[in-house]
Protein backbone atom coordinates (compact mmCIF):
# COMPACT_ATOMS: atom_id res chain seq x y z
CA UNK A 1 0.00 0.00 0.00
CA UNK A 2 1.49 3.53 -0.90
CA UNK A 3 1.47 6.11 1.61
CA UNK A 4 2.45 10.03 1.60
CA UNK A 5 4.03 12.47 4.09
CA UNK A 6 1.29 13.84 5.45
CA UNK A 7 3.04 17.07 5.82
CA UNK A 8 4.65 16.89 2.74
CA UNK A 9 4.50 20.55 1.14
CA UNK A 10 4.39 19.12 -2.25
CA UNK A 11 1.24 19.75 -4.65
CA UNK A 12 -1.06 17.08 -4.43
CA UNK A 13 -2.01 15.49 -8.35
CA UNK A 14 -5.19 16.61 -9.70
CA UNK A 15 -7.21 13.75 -9.85
CA UNK A 16 -6.19 13.25 -6.15
CA UNK A 17 -8.09 16.71 -5.29
CA UNK A 18 -10.95 16.04 -7.46
CA UNK A 19 -11.92 12.52 -6.16
CA UNK A 20 -11.80 14.29 -2.62
CA UNK A 21 -14.56 16.93 -3.65
CA UNK A 22 -16.38 13.70 -5.26
CA UNK A 23 -16.25 12.29 -1.99
CA UNK A 24 -17.45 14.97 -0.03
CA UNK A 25 -19.87 15.89 -2.08
CA UNK A 26 -21.51 12.31 -1.10
CA UNK A 27 -24.42 13.96 1.88
CA UNK A 28 -25.55 16.29 -1.30
CA UNK A 29 -25.84 13.28 -4.22
CA UNK A 30 -27.59 10.74 -1.74
CA UNK A 31 -30.34 12.84 -0.87
CA UNK A 32 -30.70 15.68 -4.02
CA UNK A 33 -30.69 13.62 -6.74
CA UNK A 34 -33.74 11.84 -6.07
CA UNK A 35 -36.08 14.77 -4.29
CA UNK A 36 -37.75 14.82 -7.78
CA UNK A 37 -38.94 11.69 -7.49
CA UNK A 38 -40.50 12.12 -4.53
CA UNK A 39 -44.04 12.14 -5.18
CA UNK A 40 -43.70 9.22 -7.46
CA UNK A 41 -42.46 6.88 -4.39
CA UNK A 42 -45.28 8.17 -2.41
CA UNK A 43 -47.96 6.93 -5.29
CA UNK A 44 -45.70 3.64 -6.29
CA UNK A 45 -45.12 2.46 -2.55
CA UNK A 46 -48.61 3.12 -1.86
CA UNK A 47 -47.14 5.32 1.39
CA UNK A 48 -48.08 9.15 2.73
CA UNK A 49 -45.80 12.09 1.94
CA UNK A 50 -45.27 12.22 5.18
CA UNK A 51 -43.13 8.83 5.69
CA UNK A 52 -42.04 9.60 2.27
CA UNK A 53 -40.34 12.86 4.10
CA UNK A 54 -38.76 10.48 6.75
CA UNK A 55 -36.67 8.72 3.82
CA UNK A 56 -35.01 12.34 4.32
CA UNK A 57 -34.58 12.92 7.97
CA UNK A 58 -34.23 9.01 8.33
CA UNK A 59 -30.94 9.63 6.20
CA UNK A 60 -29.71 12.55 8.39
CA UNK A 61 -29.56 10.30 11.50
CA UNK A 62 -27.76 7.96 9.74
CA UNK A 63 -25.32 10.28 8.65
CA UNK A 64 -24.79 11.95 12.03
CA UNK A 65 -24.42 9.18 14.28
CA UNK A 66 -22.13 7.21 11.38
CA UNK A 67 -19.27 9.48 11.40
CA UNK A 68 -18.71 8.91 15.16
CA UNK A 69 -17.66 5.60 14.33
CA UNK A 70 -15.71 6.21 11.41
CA UNK A 71 -13.51 8.66 12.56
CA UNK A 72 -11.88 7.06 15.49
CA UNK A 73 -11.77 3.59 13.20
CA UNK A 74 -9.80 5.35 10.40
CA UNK A 75 -7.26 7.06 13.27
CA UNK A 76 -7.11 3.74 13.79
CA UNK A 77 -6.68 1.46 10.30
CA UNK A 78 -6.27 4.72 7.91
CA UNK A 79 -8.40 6.26 5.42
CA UNK A 80 -8.87 3.88 2.23
CA UNK A 81 -10.24 0.86 4.08
CA UNK A 82 -12.71 2.82 5.99
CA UNK A 83 -13.79 4.39 3.14
CA UNK A 84 -13.91 1.45 1.11
CA UNK A 85 -16.09 -0.42 3.76
CA UNK A 86 -18.49 2.95 3.96
CA UNK A 87 -18.84 2.86 -0.34
CA UNK A 88 -19.80 -0.65 0.04
CA UNK A 89 -22.12 0.26 2.43
CA UNK A 90 -23.66 2.95 0.25
CA UNK A 91 -23.84 1.15 -2.90
CA UNK A 92 -25.72 -1.95 -0.57
CA UNK A 93 -27.69 0.64 0.51
CA UNK A 94 -28.54 2.06 -2.89
CA UNK A 95 -29.13 -0.90 -4.09
CA UNK A 96 -31.99 -1.79 -1.30
CA UNK A 97 -34.06 1.23 -1.94
CA UNK A 98 -33.92 0.66 -5.59
CA UNK A 99 -35.98 -2.87 -4.87
CA UNK A 100 -37.44 -1.56 -1.75
CA UNK A 101 -41.29 -2.37 -2.12
CA UNK A 102 -42.07 -0.93 0.92
CA UNK A 103 -41.55 2.00 2.39
CA UNK A 104 -40.52 0.57 5.66
CA UNK A 105 -38.01 -1.81 3.69
CA UNK A 106 -37.00 2.05 1.90
CA UNK A 107 -36.11 3.65 5.45
CA UNK A 108 -34.06 0.78 6.39
CA UNK A 109 -32.11 1.13 3.56
CA UNK A 110 -31.83 5.01 3.59
CA UNK A 111 -29.89 4.76 6.97
CA UNK A 112 -27.48 1.69 5.51
CA UNK A 113 -26.63 4.29 2.72
CA UNK A 114 -26.46 7.02 5.25
CA UNK A 115 -23.88 5.11 7.28
CA UNK A 116 -22.12 4.67 4.54
CA UNK A 117 -21.95 7.87 2.71
CA UNK A 118 -20.92 9.64 5.62
CA UNK A 119 -17.66 7.56 5.78
CA UNK A 120 -16.55 9.51 2.41
CA UNK A 121 -17.51 12.74 4.17
CA UNK A 122 -15.80 12.58 7.50
CA UNK A 123 -12.76 10.80 5.97
CA UNK A 124 -12.20 12.94 3.21
CA UNK A 125 -11.90 16.12 5.90
CA UNK A 126 -9.57 14.07 7.70
CA UNK A 127 -7.67 13.26 4.30
CA UNK A 128 -7.45 16.91 3.74
CA UNK A 129 -5.65 17.44 7.14
CA UNK A 130 -3.10 14.36 6.68
CA UNK A 131 -2.17 16.24 3.69
CA UNK A 132 -1.99 19.87 4.24
CA UNK A 133 -1.71 22.33 7.28
CA UNK A 134 -2.49 25.47 8.72
CA UNK A 135 -4.03 27.99 6.47
CA UNK A 136 -3.29 25.96 3.23
CA UNK A 137 -5.52 23.43 4.76
CA UNK A 138 -7.94 26.20 4.93
CA UNK A 139 -7.54 27.01 1.41
CA UNK A 140 -7.58 23.59 0.11
CA UNK A 141 -11.28 23.00 2.08
CA UNK A 142 -12.73 26.14 0.24
CA UNK A 143 -11.17 24.90 -2.82
CA UNK A 144 -13.41 21.28 -1.96
CA UNK A 145 -16.49 23.19 -0.45
CA UNK A 146 -17.09 24.96 -3.65
CA UNK A 147 -16.75 21.23 -5.47
CA UNK A 148 -18.59 19.60 -3.01
CA UNK A 149 -21.83 22.74 -4.11
CA UNK A 150 -22.27 22.31 -7.20
CA UNK A 151 -24.14 19.05 -6.09
CA UNK A 152 -26.84 20.90 -4.80
CA UNK A 153 -27.04 22.84 -7.63
CA UNK A 154 -27.27 19.89 -10.23
CA UNK A 155 -28.87 17.50 -8.24
CA UNK A 156 -32.74 17.86 -8.70
CA UNK A 157 -32.10 18.73 -12.40
CA UNK A 158 -30.23 15.17 -13.15
CA UNK A 159 -32.80 13.26 -11.10
CA UNK A 160 -35.20 14.78 -13.33
CA UNK A 161 -33.73 14.31 -16.47
CA UNK A 162 -33.40 10.45 -14.89
CA UNK A 163 -37.06 10.36 -14.59
CA UNK A 164 -37.75 11.03 -17.86
CA UNK A 165 -35.56 8.07 -18.74
CA UNK A 166 -36.62 5.95 -16.50
CA UNK A 167 -38.64 5.86 -13.12
CA UNK A 168 -37.89 6.50 -9.67
CA UNK A 169 -35.72 3.32 -8.94
CA UNK A 170 -33.36 4.51 -11.63
CA UNK A 171 -32.18 7.50 -9.61
CA UNK A 172 -31.45 4.85 -6.62
CA UNK A 173 -29.37 2.56 -9.46
CA UNK A 174 -27.81 5.97 -10.88
CA UNK A 175 -26.31 6.49 -6.96
CA UNK A 176 -24.86 2.96 -7.01
CA UNK A 177 -23.19 3.49 -10.16
CA UNK A 178 -21.34 6.60 -8.79
CA UNK A 179 -20.69 4.66 -5.59
CA UNK A 180 -18.85 2.18 -7.72
CA UNK A 181 -17.21 4.66 -9.67
CA UNK A 182 -15.75 6.34 -6.07
CA UNK A 183 -14.94 2.95 -4.79
CA UNK A 184 -12.75 1.88 -7.71
CA UNK A 185 -11.78 5.76 -7.45
CA UNK A 186 -10.73 5.40 -3.46
CA UNK A 187 -7.73 2.52 -4.99
CA UNK A 188 -6.09 5.12 -6.76
CA UNK A 189 -5.45 7.65 -3.77
CA UNK A 190 -2.69 7.12 -1.84
CA UNK A 191 -3.08 6.57 2.03
CA UNK A 192 -2.14 9.62 3.49
CA UNK A 193 -2.13 8.28 7.24
CA UNK A 194 0.91 5.72 7.31
CA UNK A 195 1.15 3.18 10.02
CA UNK A 196 3.49 5.25 11.95
CA UNK A 197 0.90 7.93 12.37
CA UNK A 198 -1.79 5.82 13.48
CA UNK A 199 -3.50 6.06 17.16
CA UNK A 200 -2.89 2.80 18.98
CA UNK A 201 -5.13 0.95 21.69
CA UNK A 202 -8.52 -1.06 21.57
CA UNK A 203 -11.80 1.09 19.62
CA UNK A 204 -13.11 1.62 22.92
CA UNK A 205 -10.12 3.62 24.07
CA UNK A 206 -10.50 5.58 20.53
CA UNK A 207 -14.05 6.43 21.12
CA UNK A 208 -13.18 7.54 24.88
CA UNK A 209 -11.43 10.31 23.22
CA UNK A 210 -14.56 12.47 22.51
CA UNK A 211 -14.79 12.67 26.29
CA UNK A 212 -11.80 14.61 26.26
CA UNK A 213 -12.39 16.38 22.83
CA UNK A 214 -16.09 17.88 24.50
CA UNK A 215 -14.37 19.75 27.10
CA UNK A 216 -11.58 21.34 25.01
CA UNK A 217 -13.70 24.79 24.78
CA UNK A 218 -10.86 26.19 21.95
CA UNK A 219 -11.99 23.02 20.20
CA UNK A 220 -15.40 23.24 20.73
CA UNK A 221 -15.65 27.19 19.69
CA UNK A 222 -14.46 26.34 16.34
CA UNK A 223 -16.04 23.36 15.96
CA UNK A 224 -19.18 24.57 17.22
CA UNK A 225 -19.26 28.04 15.12
CA UNK A 226 -19.57 25.88 12.01
CA UNK A 227 -22.14 23.34 13.51
CA UNK A 228 -24.47 26.50 14.31
CA UNK A 229 -24.10 27.94 10.59
CA UNK A 230 -25.34 24.95 9.59
CA UNK A 231 -27.74 24.61 11.75
CA UNK A 232 -29.08 27.73 10.26
CA UNK A 233 -28.62 26.42 6.57
CA UNK A 234 -31.07 23.53 7.48
CA UNK A 235 -33.70 25.78 8.93
CA UNK A 236 -33.46 27.90 5.85
CA UNK A 237 -33.54 24.45 3.97
CA UNK A 238 -36.72 23.77 5.58
CA UNK A 239 -38.47 27.08 5.67
CA UNK A 240 -37.75 28.68 2.53
CA UNK A 241 -40.51 26.68 0.38
CA UNK A 242 -43.11 27.58 2.21
CA UNK A 243 -42.02 31.28 3.15
CA UNK A 244 -41.36 31.30 -0.92
CA UNK A 245 -43.69 29.73 -2.62
CA UNK A 246 -46.98 29.82 0.24
CA UNK A 247 -46.84 32.79 1.97
CA UNK A 248 -45.08 35.21 -0.98
CA UNK A 249 -46.91 33.08 -3.48
CA UNK A 250 -43.85 32.99 -5.92
CA UNK A 251 -43.59 30.08 -8.72
CA UNK A 252 -41.53 26.84 -8.15
CA UNK A 253 -39.02 28.19 -11.06
CA UNK A 254 -38.62 31.41 -9.10
CA UNK A 255 -38.20 29.65 -6.10
CA UNK A 256 -35.37 27.61 -7.56
CA UNK A 257 -33.82 31.02 -8.40
CA UNK A 258 -33.74 32.34 -5.43
CA UNK A 259 -32.54 29.04 -3.61
CA UNK A 260 -29.84 28.64 -6.44
CA UNK A 261 -28.40 32.12 -6.18
CA UNK A 262 -27.72 31.48 -2.10
CA UNK A 263 -25.86 28.61 -2.89
CA UNK A 264 -23.71 30.42 -5.90
CA UNK A 265 -23.08 33.44 -3.06
CA UNK A 266 -21.70 30.53 -0.76
CA UNK A 267 -19.61 29.14 -3.86
CA UNK A 268 -18.21 32.52 -4.92
CA UNK A 269 -17.69 32.94 -0.93
CA UNK A 270 -15.20 30.21 -0.66
CA UNK A 271 -13.11 30.95 -3.57
CA UNK A 272 -12.63 34.62 -1.86
CA UNK A 273 -11.43 33.07 1.56
CA UNK A 274 -9.26 30.46 -0.45
CA UNK A 275 -7.60 33.66 -1.33
CA UNK A 276 -7.52 35.24 1.54
CA UNK A 277 -6.51 33.03 4.17
CA UNK A 278 -3.29 33.01 3.40
CA UNK A 279 -3.12 36.42 4.16
CA UNK A 280 -5.40 36.44 7.10
CA UNK A 281 -5.56 34.04 8.23
CA UNK A 282 -8.03 30.71 9.04
CA UNK A 283 -9.26 31.97 12.67
CA UNK A 284 -9.95 35.66 11.22
CA UNK A 285 -11.70 34.45 8.08
CA UNK A 286 -14.00 32.36 10.77
CA UNK A 287 -14.67 35.62 12.46
CA UNK A 288 -15.72 37.62 9.85
CA UNK A 289 -17.73 35.45 8.19
CA UNK A 290 -19.22 34.69 11.93
CA UNK A 291 -20.29 38.45 11.99
CA UNK A 292 -21.23 38.59 8.95
CA UNK A 293 -23.67 35.91 9.81
CA UNK A 294 -24.57 37.53 12.66
CA UNK A 295 -25.69 41.15 11.14
CA UNK A 296 -27.47 38.96 8.51
CA UNK A 297 -29.17 36.71 10.53
CA UNK A 298 -30.83 39.62 12.79
CA UNK A 299 -31.51 41.68 9.93
CA UNK A 300 -34.01 38.43 9.27
CA UNK A 301 -35.31 38.23 11.96
CA UNK A 302 -36.44 42.03 12.38
CA UNK A 303 -37.66 42.22 8.35
CA UNK A 304 -39.68 38.65 9.09
CA UNK A 305 -40.91 40.08 12.19
CA UNK A 306 -42.04 43.71 10.70
CA UNK A 307 -42.64 42.95 7.38
CA UNK A 308 -40.55 45.57 5.77
CA UNK A 309 -39.29 45.38 1.90
CA UNK A 310 -41.56 41.86 1.81
CA UNK A 311 -40.10 39.23 0.25
CA UNK A 312 -36.92 41.22 -0.99
CA UNK A 313 -36.33 41.99 3.16
CA UNK A 314 -36.11 38.07 3.63
CA UNK A 315 -34.28 37.22 0.58
CA UNK A 316 -31.28 40.01 0.78
CA UNK A 317 -30.56 38.57 4.14
CA UNK A 318 -30.63 35.72 3.74
CA UNK A 319 -28.49 35.23 0.65
CA UNK A 320 -25.71 37.05 3.39
CA UNK A 321 -26.33 34.65 5.79
CA UNK A 322 -25.70 31.48 3.10
CA UNK A 323 -22.70 33.37 1.53
CA UNK A 324 -21.13 33.63 4.76
CA UNK A 325 -21.27 30.18 5.23
CA UNK A 326 -18.06 30.25 2.36
CA UNK A 327 -16.07 31.76 5.22
CA UNK A 328 -17.17 29.76 8.06
CA UNK A 329 -17.41 26.13 7.08
CA UNK A 330 -13.82 25.18 5.63
CA UNK A 331 -11.81 27.31 8.36
CA UNK A 332 -13.93 26.03 11.23
CA UNK A 333 -13.07 22.38 9.97
CA UNK A 334 -9.48 23.37 9.55
CA UNK A 335 -9.09 24.99 12.96
CA UNK A 336 -10.66 22.09 14.59
CA UNK A 337 -8.79 19.19 13.31
CA UNK A 338 -5.07 21.32 13.24
CA UNK A 339 -5.04 21.20 17.22
CA UNK A 340 -4.90 17.09 16.78
CA UNK A 341 -2.90 15.39 13.92
CA UNK A 342 -3.29 12.03 15.35
CA UNK A 343 -6.98 12.39 15.79
CA UNK A 344 -7.60 14.20 12.79
CA UNK A 345 -10.25 11.13 11.78
CA UNK A 346 -12.18 11.41 15.77
CA UNK A 347 -12.20 15.18 15.59
CA UNK A 348 -13.21 15.32 11.79
CA UNK A 349 -16.27 12.86 13.20
CA UNK A 350 -17.33 14.78 16.10
CA UNK A 351 -17.32 17.78 13.71
CA UNK A 352 -19.80 16.24 11.35
CA UNK A 353 -22.12 14.53 13.82
CA UNK A 354 -22.20 17.82 15.60
CA UNK A 355 -23.25 19.63 12.25
CA UNK A 356 -25.73 17.40 11.31
CA UNK A 357 -27.17 17.31 15.07
CA UNK A 358 -27.61 20.90 14.98
CA UNK A 359 -29.00 20.88 11.44
CA UNK A 360 -31.91 18.38 12.33
CA UNK A 361 -32.11 20.25 15.89
CA UNK A 362 -32.57 24.20 13.53
CA UNK A 363 -35.08 22.02 11.06
CA UNK A 364 -37.44 20.93 13.89
CA UNK A 365 -37.46 24.38 15.69
CA UNK A 366 -38.90 25.70 12.18
CA UNK A 367 -41.29 22.88 11.93
CA UNK A 368 -42.78 22.62 15.68
CA UNK A 369 -42.57 27.02 15.19
CA UNK A 370 -44.10 27.01 11.96
CA UNK A 371 -47.23 29.89 11.87
CA UNK A 372 -47.36 30.35 7.80
CA UNK A 373 -44.95 33.29 8.30
CA UNK A 374 -41.53 33.69 7.80
CA UNK A 375 -40.94 34.31 11.21
CA UNK A 376 -39.87 31.38 12.67
CA UNK A 377 -37.29 30.59 10.58
CA UNK A 378 -35.39 33.92 10.77
CA UNK A 379 -35.64 33.41 14.46
CA UNK A 380 -33.84 30.33 13.95
CA UNK A 381 -31.49 31.61 11.42
CA UNK A 382 -30.55 34.76 13.94
CA UNK A 383 -30.14 32.75 16.93
CA UNK A 384 -27.72 30.17 15.32
CA UNK A 385 -26.14 32.86 13.22
CA UNK A 386 -25.60 34.94 16.84
CA UNK A 387 -24.60 31.34 18.72
CA UNK A 388 -22.21 30.81 15.54
CA UNK A 389 -20.58 35.07 16.43
CA UNK A 390 -20.04 33.33 20.27
CA UNK A 391 -18.34 30.66 19.48
CA UNK A 392 -15.89 31.92 17.00
CA UNK A 393 -14.61 34.01 19.84
CA UNK A 394 -14.82 31.39 22.84
CA UNK A 395 -11.30 30.22 22.48
CA UNK A 396 -10.77 33.80 23.45
CA UNK A 397 -12.30 33.49 27.02
CA UNK A 398 -10.58 30.11 27.63
CA UNK A 399 -7.16 28.30 25.78
CA UNK A 400 -7.41 25.24 28.15
CA UNK A 401 -5.35 22.25 25.74
CA UNK A 402 -5.69 18.76 26.22
CA UNK A 403 -3.66 15.74 25.44
CA UNK A 404 -2.92 14.89 22.23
Amino acid sequence: MTSIDPVSPVRQPGHVLAILGLLMGFASISTDLYLPAMPDIRTSLGTTSGMVELTVSGYLVGFSLGQLAWGPISDRLGRRLPISVGLTLFILGSAGCALAESINVMLGCRIVQAAGACASVVLSRAMVRDLYRGDRAARMMSTLITVMAVAPLTGPLVGGQILRLANWRGIFWALVVIGLAALLAVWTLPETLPPGRRVRGSFLQVLSGYGALLLDLRLMGTAGAGALIYGGSFAYVAGSPFVYISYYHVGPQFYGFLFGAGIIGMMCANLLNGRLVTRYGARQMLRCGSCLAALSGGLLALDAWTGWWSIWGVFIPVFFFVSSSGFIFANSITLATEDFPRSAGTVAGLVGALQYGCGMLAAALVGACADGTPWPMGWVIALAATGSLFCAYLHRGSHQRMPR
